[in-house]
């Protein structure tokens, strides 16, 4: 009875935002905003909420199926000595297991499932059995271990650059304190622990030295110090990112070594110091990773050289590297960010697992700055860049999510259009595990402060400043911008409201000179308290208002949704002489189904007027943009022979292909009359 007493205590007391904080030690360091957990904010609008449950009822089940059907599991069950047979797959398939094992346990907080919780303690049992005496857990290496999968490296810590034997036993850590959020039960936290205390006794000054060549166990040993409060864990997580730019080791190998271009210093953030870097480069998720791992050390360990380190490399992907869309990493042959500009719309890979990685990282600047702009770019990428992932109906996926697309060209290798499944599977898990999680990312609080960041029909319950605040959300947001916000303390009392009023409704649709509108609205953003018109005091983005709160205010903000035309940068070339439509936080996009199969040879007039109209019949109900465009017919040499004006149709850039593989479009030349 005490222990259960205990359990639900760690579940109502410690249980916050998802990716980020889990039940655990008073730590004396943190994050000098605190984000307010998923599990207090019951989202019920008619965007998120489906998506939700989709990926609870389908896409989560689906996964687990897909990990045993690929063998998955069966490696552990063959390490654990259950079965017979060699290891399947690619030496990285682990972390799948414990991604959808993460996003299963964020599942249960919201919805109690005995059925998903035994398929989790089965799981578990299985992990645990797999893993060695000493607390190692790799199990291409257990089953087999003079022949383990390529780039494993020939003995234990051997290829540490390629070998993803940190990277997985980091998803492993997420999974376990997720897991322990959810059940208050240790079982799997003891396997991390146990896994966690081998590195410590490994790797360190005057130990093993070295770095995983991809970034994940920082923010996996920054979870295991909130559970546990054991700091040799978060000293181990700085340890890692401090090996990085002090050796170098890519160019000793062949370049005929089909790892040579994944063990490159700039690949994997090698190039410098991290403290020293302030260029995005190489591997897109890698480096997301990174700088999110480098603002949890920051700060839970009280070190603002990290924050400043991030914030120079901030200034770099949001000013210079990053898509519309939110997505990163441009180069479709490394998975890589380019150079300065280089964002390409048919080839950008932007994968879904780095916009998740973007979205952790922008919520993380946020939770040390509390500046909108982070959370500007964090809602740019969840609608556009990362959503596009999933299908609509939850069971296909996208690894890629380019900006144009010729209805012909193979994403990712395995099909034409969305896939069922990978065979490095990295994405659908990330999906399962970061949707649960959506509601964590509405509110925020700093004292006697609240912030109110994204929107989305919900109710919440908030401490704020000692008095418990009751919060509810009512629009139609993003097809609509009236929002109403119902605040009500438990007794009268004064603290401040923070409305985030978006930068794409200050004619800003990034924080930065990346992109600009190329028309003009004079709509303003409207506020209103009880009714009375108030004026707009903003700071860092956010609309103040602080006053006695008591039952019964209202707050109500009005966000003008103009279809809006988008221009990139001079320096970006690609998008040279282009547009691209937004309407509020959505990018939209032209695609061959609604428009007679083809869209590549469109282009958009100045003087073209638009309409928003929402068709409930389409993708699930969307609203879509109706205009005019001109067809372009040009000759071998590229010269434009005619122009001839048909209709166009654009949707919401998330929903594109889910109606079979066709051309699309973000960006298209513009008609300047």
């Amino acid at each position: 009875m005490m222990l259960m007493m205990r359990n639900t205590f760690f579940l109502v007391i410690f249980i916050a935002a998802a990716f980020l904080f889990v039940p655990g030690a008073d730590l004396k360091k943190d994050y000098p905003i605190r984000p307010v957990a998923f599990t207090q904010v019951r989202v019920s609008d008619g965007f998120w909420a489906p998506k939700m449950e989709t990926n609870r009822t389908v896409t989560v089940p689906f996964a687990l199926r897909k990990n045993e059907e690929t063998g998955r599991v069966d490696n552990f069950r063959k390490a654990a000595g259950m079965m017979k047979g060699p290891f399947q797959g690619k030496r990285y398939n682990d972390s799948d297991i414990y991604k959808v094992m993460e996003g299963a346990s964020y599942t249960l907080m919201l919805h109690p499932d005995p059925d998903l919780k035994k398929r989790l303690d089965d799981l578990i049992a299985i992990i645990g059995k797999a893993q060695e005496p000493d607390g190692y857990l790799y199990t291409t290496r257990t089953i087999d271990p003079k022949n383990p999968a390529p780039g494993a490296g020939k003995e234990r810590w051997s290829n540490l650059r390629v070998s993803h034997e940190l990277y997985n036993v980091g998803h492993m850590y997420e999974a376990a304190a997720a897991h322990y959020a959810a059940t208050g039960e240790r079982s799997f936290l003891n396997i991390a622990v146990k896994n966690a205390d081998l590195l410590l006794r490994t790797f360190g000054p005057g130990q093993r030295r070295g770095f995983p060549g991809h970034q994940e166990i920082e923010i996996g040993l920054a979870k295991l110090y909130r559970a546990t409060g054991q700091l040799a864990y978060l000293d181990l997580a700085k340890f890692f990112l401090d090996e990085r730019g002090r050796y170098f080791g890519g160019e000793r190998h062949d370049p005929k070594d089909p790892f040579a271009v994944y063990d490159s210093d700039e690949y994997m953030q090698n190039d410098k110091p991290v403290l020293e870097q302030d260029e995005a480069v190489g591997h897109a998720v890698r480096a997301m990773y990174m700088y999110a791992g480098m603002a949890d050390v920051a700060a839970l360990g009280g070190r603002p050289e990290y924050v400043r380190a991030i914030d120079r490399l901030w200034e770099n992907v949001a000013g210079k590297k990053m898509y519309l869309t939110g997505g990163v990493g441009a180069r479709d042959t490394s998975e890589a960010f380019g150079d300065a500009y280089e964002l390409p719309n048919a080839t950008a890979y932007t994968e879904t697992c780095a916009a998740i990685g973007n979205a952790l990282w922008q919520q993380r600047l946020f939770l040390l700055h509390g500046e909108a702009k982070y959370v500007d770019v964090l809602e740019r990428v969840m609608y556009n860049g990362l959503i596009s992932g999933v299908s609509l109906d939850g069971m296909s996926f996208f690894y890629q999510n380019p900006l144009e697309f010729d209805g012909k060209t193979k994403l990712y290798q395995e099909q034409v259009g969305r896939a069922p499944w990978f065979e490095v599977a990295c994405c659908p898990p990330n999906i399962t595990r970061f949707l649960p999680s959506v509601p964590g990312y509405v509110y925020a609080v700093k004292d006697d402060i609240l912030y109110v960041n994204l929107f989305m029909a919900n109710a919440g319950t908030v401490d704020v400043g000692g008095r418990k605040v009751n919060i509810k959300q009512e629009t139609r947001y993003p097809w609509n911008g009236a929002v109403k916000i119902a605040v009500e303390p438990d007794k009268p009392g004064e603290f401040a409201l923070y409305v985030r009023v978006p930068g794409w409704a200050r004619n800003e649709p990034v924080p930065t000179d990346l992109y600009r509108f190329a028309d003009q609205n004079n709509d303003k953003p409207g506020l209103k308290v009880n009714g009375e018109d108030v004026a707009l005091d903003t700071d860092k983005g956010y609309a103040r208002i602080r006053r006695i709160w008591k039952k019964g205010d209202t707050v109500e903000l009005n966000l003008p949704m103009p279809v809006r035309r988008v221009a990139a940068n001079d320096a970006v070339k690609e998008d040279a002489g282009k547009i691209a439509l937004q309407r509020g936080p959505l990018v939209f996009c032209a695609e061959g189904a609604d428009n007679g199969g083809k869209v590549l040879d469109l282009a958009i007039p100045d003087g073209v007027v638009f309409k928003a109209e929402f068709r409930p019949d389409l993708s699930k109900g969307v609203v879509v943009i109706k205009g005019k465009a001109v067809v372009l017919t040009k000759d071998p040499e590229g010269w434009i022979t005619s122009k001839k004006e048909r209709d166009v149709l654009f949707v919401p850039y998330y929903a594109w292909a889910n109606r079979g593989a066709g051309e699309m479009a973000v960006w298209l030349p513009r008609i300047i009359h």
